[in-house]
């Protein structure tokens, strides 16, 4: 059967920075986006632990079985023998050299893990699904974040999507697998089954008491409202569970890494915030999935349009975040009764705001932008730079500090 080859990932360089300076470097992300693939090009040594021998010796003796390995050392699949934690932080306290350890594995094992010995001692990288520059090999040397908040130009993509090629790649998803190999009824397999371990093996793994139709009912509830401010309400009726179980599929999901929150932004300028925070599927395409939703389907649905587009565009960003050199974070704002809203807002070093809104339309006018200009007038030289993203052709001014950009740009490097 033919294997996905190795593709570059963006995050790569801050890899080896990471690595570099820091004597373990712990790598999170959902199953299946390319930790391990990626991880193994820093790697001399690769210990397995989802092998059962691997594990077994771990097991028995985590510091001898960690002993004379050359490094730097991959430790795939930690959680298997969770006690190799222990022995890396040893190995780091008697020999703190960089570049000793890279550890992947899930993230929600570490919070139940009684005492996490990986404070100080291993250096968090954050690891999303594939963007499309990575997919189409057409990465920008810098990230979009950079360029727009130091005020370079941003110039229109010279084959530029349109709509339907922009949902046509939402839908073909991050995962590497399914993203650079498969297509039609395969890739739809591949999301399916994925979905289907999910609730069914992996969150049981990390908590045998969860029911899985229920776990599947309310993953589908959020899918349903994914990049949406909804009502807690609203999801636990529709997965017929109650508010404590719902905190904790929540939390289950956001440590499986499919889920992320993206947190309501405040400041003392501004009054009467909404504080809930917008729930993202991470990848649009397991929201496709689940809802069995094709690109006809969707355009035929305008509210599932706009929140698989925006949920698409924070697929792009997301990954930028650590690459970054602003060390930005990301937030959505919503003034209450929904006076005024930006979808997508990067709160960057030193206060400094970028804002963007998310647009199904070719050619958005000043009206789509005048939330964001009520922003920009609100917050004065703290407001950078604000853009609606939308699905046409062109680049151009919707005002001071404020501009149209086609989607791809998040992604392409100027022509």
């Amino acid at each position: 059967m033919e294997t996905v080859k190795h593709r570059y990932r963006e995050v790569e360089a801050t890899l080896a920075e990471m690595l570099a300076t820091h004597p373990a470097v712990w790598i999170t992300g959902p199953r299946a986006c390319g930790k391990s693939t990626t991880a193994r090009q820093f790697a001399r040594t690769v210990v397995q632990l989802d092998q059962p021998g691997t594990a077994a010796a771990f097991e028995a003796d985590p510091d001898a079985a960690l002993r004379g390995l050359a490094a730097p050392v991959l430790i795939d699949e930690w959680q298997v023998a969770p006690g190799v934690l222990g022995a890396i932080k040893r190995a780091v306290d008697a020999d703190p050299s960089p570049g000793r350890f890279v550890v992947t594995g899930a993230a929600r094992a570490a919070l139940d893990t009684p005492t996490w010995p990986g404070t100080g001692r291993l250096v968090h990288l954050p690891m999303w699904g594939m963007t499309q520059g990575e997919i189409d090999a057409s990465s920008a040397a810098e990230p979009f974040i950079d360029r727009f908040a130091a005020g370079a130009e941003i110039l229109a993509p010279t084959s530029p999507p349109d709509l339907r090629d922009y949902l046509e790649r939402a839908l073909r998803g991050g995962f590497p697998e399914p993203a650079l190999r498969l297509s039609g009824r395969a890739r739809d397999r591949f999301y399916d089954s994925y979905i289907d371990q999910m609730v069914h093996r992996d969150a049981l793994l990390v908590d045998r008491g969860r029911d899985s139709d229920r776990l599947r009912r309310y993953f589908e509830a959020v899918a349903l409202h994914t990049a949406s401010v909804v009502e807690d309400q609203t999801l636990f009726a529709a997965a017929g569970i109650g508010r404590m179980t719902a905190v904790a599929y929540d939390a289950l999901f956001q440590g499986l890494s499919v889920v992320d929150d993206l947190p309501a932004w405040s400041s003392n300028r501004l009054k009467r915030l909404v504080k809930s925070a917008k729930r993202h599927v991470v990848d649009p395409a397991l929201t496709a999935s689940i809802l069995r939703a094709d690109v006809d389907g969707v355009l035929r649905d305008g509210g599932l349009m706009g929140r698989l587009l925006d949920t698409f565009v924070v697929a792009q960003i997301r990954p930028q975040l650590p690459v970054s050199r602003n060390r930005p974070r990301l937030y959505h704002l919503r003034a209450e009764q929904g006076r005024h809203e930006v979808d997508l807002l990067v709160e960057l070093a030193g206060g400094r705001i970028l804002a963007f809104e998310i647009k199904a339309a070719a050619a958005p006018t000043s009206h789509d932008a005048r939330h964001l200009a009520w922003l920009r007038d609100s917050l004065g030289d703290a407001f950078v730079a604000g853009a609606v993203l939308h699905t046409g052709p062109r680049v151009y001014s919707l005002g001071d500090r404020l501009r149209a950009i086609p989607i791809a740009c998040v992604w392409l490097g100027n022509p």
